[in-house]
């Protein structure tokens, strides 16, 4: 996938393709939990990110394949509505 910021046109994706989210968050355990809830029936590696400066947020980054852009809506949008995810990437 190339990205080009000359064009309107969305980058084409080939499905399946290996999908990365970064998942942000106040509790690192907590969302390890999230991740491993959401991405419970699939292959899937994560690792930790970055820490804010004040210590406040911490990110994981949370991969796995995806087949379909339906399939990586709906991880993304059960990743956002999570209790525990201030935000994903």
């Amino acid at each position: 996938m190339i990205l080009d910021d000359k064009t309107d046109k969305k980058p084409k994706i080939e499905y399946p393709c290996d999908w990365g989210f970064k998942i942000i968050g106040t509790d690192k355990e907590k969302l390890k939990a999230c991740v491993s809830d959401i991405m419970a029936h699939r292959d899937y590696k994560c690792r930790d990110g970055n820490i804010s400066k004040n210590g406040k947020f911490v990110t994981l980054n949370a991969n796995c394949e995806v087949s379909s852009q339906e399939e990586r809506d709906e991880l993304f949008k059960a990743f956002q509505d999570h209790n525990d995810v201030k935000m994903v990437i």
